[in-house]
């Protein structure tokens, strides 16, 4: 959350490229971080989907909002599945230049056409 806040002041609370950015960083560092305690990365990224899907499920969102935090917080796994060695200030970067090429979805988009990008709801001011 510090990051996203510094980087993209309150935006990140919002469904724009910004929470998309957070997302994705967010379980990329929940799977980086639990590798101290779990050297298997698929055990790890299994934990990981599982923790955050159950906070996904757990707080209510409109449909096409959860639908755009699922996919984000795929995207952020499947960066740490191809590159578990990134810096913090690595794959920040990487997830900023992904934020830049979010793209805005709305009910009918095909998400799985978009797999391994960003998506976003709405543009930010």
């Amino acid at each position: 959350m510090r990051i996203s806040t510094q980087l993209y002041g309150r935006l990140h609370y919002k469904n724009g490229p910004a929470n998309a950015f957070r997302h994705a960083f967010w379980n990329y560092l929940i799977a980086k971080r639990c590798l101290k305690w779990q050297k298997n990365n698929e055990a790890v990224l299994s934990w990981t989907k599982k923790i955050t899907d159950w906070h996904e499920g757990a707080f209510p969102n409109r449909e096409l909002a959860k639908k755009m935090d699922l996919h984000n917080n795929e995207v952020g796994r499947f960066l740490f599945q191809n590159q578990p060695s990134q810096t913090e200030n690595q794959i920040t970067d990487t997830l900023k230049q992904m934020a830049l090429a979010s793209v805005k979805v709305d009910a009918i988009s095909d998400l799985q056409s978009l797999q391994n990008r960003l998506i976003h709801i709405i543009d930010e001011a």
